[in-house]
């Protein structure tokens, strides 16, 4: 039997031994993890590194847009008409903000919006993470709305147009809606070529989405391209106050006025009243969108006499002193009854253009017969779009039966019959203005004149437009007389049309006419719609906002006055009463 000491020495051997084998183990175990743990570290770092940062990307990297800027249209000198200006658009997520959160109150007040429409709104979209708080508002508004630190609340860069002219360029340029599409005018009809493309960046952003630093550029903005109109700011302002007056003044339901530079066919002014604000879309009014130049159509009444006289001296039956009888100062065709204002009797064609005489030009269509009057209205413009690819364009109406009634004949010579718009008469007249030639219209500024194309003999044009220079200063037109300046032109006063046909007395009152009537450099036709305070014929309405318009507008171009000894002021000649004043 061992001894007592003996055992317990034993013993103790055995207690050391486990120890020493579970220090052992444990050791074991720990440097196998750290050794496992090392293993993973080296396999995520070195081998899986593409993995590992691929997981940190999605979680703080993001590609956001680039936008770009919509292209700026400008007039023929580059003073600029439509803008892009940087603004800031303020969004949240839903699911990362409380309806409950106080400073929604502030939020609101910044935004422009009532506390309980932000939070009705958030509740609406709690299960979204995108939703506008306001879009496009000042950056002003923005970094005060972000100063407020709500979670949730983000804000991005945008454009918003802006007009400078406001609604003096209104019907020309139209507008965009909120995210910079055109609508109308300019706007539409060009928005291919001004709308920019936008380009895309990788950006770090931070746990609450807030951009922390811009990484790369993916695609640069591409922004949208210039458009220089052929508009001169300074005659379209001109233009626009004269026509806003007269309307005003003869409490009119409306009126159109448009200017064109007669060697080129540029559109140097083009204004409409009623008109509108595009900066102020809370204002606007779908009655007040078109722009009348080109989208009413009317009958040109009397303004069309002149180029009646035209087909006469072109078919060489007739000369300027060729006389006609137009005693008894009327023509019946059967229940029709054609009258002048007076019997003039005997009348040479100046006297017709001057007097207007109905009867005068009515004998000579008769004559010469629908179709050569028809296709004459035809070459000048008539019937068919001016090119200057404006939306809503109006064509009008040429009629061409196959047997012309002596009535159609009678009342297609004075301008019955047919309709037009004003833009349309503007590009007749400039045949005559410029000696025959007939060119594409314009609203874009052209390097270098289109090619024109002859319509008339220059001959014939030179003897109408003498003519007209008789109807200003001595005929219906006297009112027209521009200050310092010669001019030509011829009035027309007609009948609108209603629901149940000829309105008795409603009337639209035109002027059409050039000057310098030697060397005409510009064409203006004015029409003003149903004046029913005072006067309503076109020598007294329309006239006297031609000769006001033209004598600035001549200065403004830098034409040189003809001398005063030479022509009396208009002054003298709108105080003088119009005869006839048709």
């Amino acid at each position: 039997m061992p001894e007592k000491g003996q055992t317990k020495t034993g013993l103790q051997r055995l207690v050391v031994s486990l120890e020493a084998w579970r220090f052992g183990f444990v050791l074991i175990v720990f440097l196998a993890v750290i050794v496992v743990l090392a293993g993973r570290l080296v396999q995520l770092h070195v081998v899986d590194q593409a993995f590992l940062s691929q997981q940190g990307d999605v979680r703080t990297i993001r590609v956001e847009p680039v936008n770009a800027h919509r292209g700026t249209v400008s007039d023929r000198f580059g003073e600029p008409l439509a803008v892009s200006t940087p603004v800031h658009t303020l969004w949240a997520n839903p699911a990362q903000m409380s309806p409950e959160d106080p400073g929604l109150a502030n939020l609101g007040h910044l935004a422009g919006l009532s506390e309980d429409d932000l939070r009705a709104r958030l509740q609406k979209y709690k299960d979204h993470e995108f939703m506008y708080v306001q879009r496009k508002v000042q950056p002003s508004v923005a970094n005060a709305a972000m100063a407020l630190n709500i979670p949730g609340l983000y804000q991005r860069r945008e454009y918003r147009r802006y007009y400078p002219a406001g609604e003096v360029t209104s019907h020309i340029l139209g507008f965009t809606d909120i995210d910079e599409h055109g609508q109308e005018g300019i706007e539409l009809s060009f928005n291919d070529w001004l709308s920019g493309r936008a380009g895309s960046k990788r950006v770090l952003k931070d746990n609450r989405g807030r951009v922390i630093k811009d990484l790369s550029l993916i695609r640069d903005a591409d922004p949208g391209r210039d458009i220089a109109l052929s508009i001169d700011l300074r005659l379209q302002y001109l233009a626009y106050r004269e026509l806003k007056a007269v309307v005003q003044a003869h409490d009119a339901q409306g009126g159109a006025l448009v200017m064109l530079d007669v060697d080129t066919g540029e559109v140097l002014a083009m204004v409409n009243q009623e008109s509108y604000n595009p900066n102020d879309r809370s204002q606007i009014q779908s009655d007040k969108l078109r722009n009348k130049v080109l989208t009413d159509l009317f009958e040109p009444g009397s303004t069309m006499k002149p180029f009646t006289v035209a087909a006469a001296l072109e078919s060489g039956r007739y000369n300027k002193n060729t006389q006609i009888d137009t005693a008894p100062g009327y023509r019946r065709f059967g229940r029709f009854t054609i009258r002048d204002s007076h019997n003039y009797k005997v009348l040479d064609l100046t006297d017709i253009v001057a007097k207007s005489s109905n009867v005068g030009v009515s004998r000579i269509a008769t004559e010469l017969g629908g179709d050569v009057i028809r296709e004459l209205y035809y070459r000048v413009g008539l019937g068919q779009a001016t090119g200057v690819g404006f939306p809503g364009e109006a064509v009008g109406v040429l009629p061409s039966p196959p047997r012309w009634r002596p009535v159609e004949e009678a009342t297609l010579s004075y301008g019955y019959g047919i309709s037009v718009n004003a833009l349309q008469l503007a590009q007749a007249y400039m045949v005559l203005a410029n000696g025959g030639v007939r060119y594409p219209l314009s609203l874009i500024r052209l390097e270098s004149p289109a090619q024109g194309q002859r319509v008339l003999p220059e001959r014939v044009t030179a003897d109408v437009r003498e003519m007209l220079r008789v109807a200003v200063e001595d005929g219906t037109g006297k009112r027209a007389q521009p200050d310092f300046y010669s001019a030509g032109g011829k009035t027309g006063t007609v009948h609108l049309v209603g629901s149940s046909g000829y309105e008795k007395s409603r009337y639209k009152a035109i002027f059409a006419g050039m000057a310098p009537i030697d060397n005409p450099r510009i064409v203006t036709v004015v029409a003003v719609d149903a004046p029913q305070s005072g006067a309503y014929y076109g020598g007294e309405v329309a006239a006297p906002v031609f000769a006001r318009v033209m004598s600035d507008a001549l200065r403004l171009l830098n034409v040189k006055p003809e001398l005063e000894g030479e022509l009396r002021t208009a002054s003298a000649r709108r105080a003088a009463e119009g005869e006839g004043s048709l």
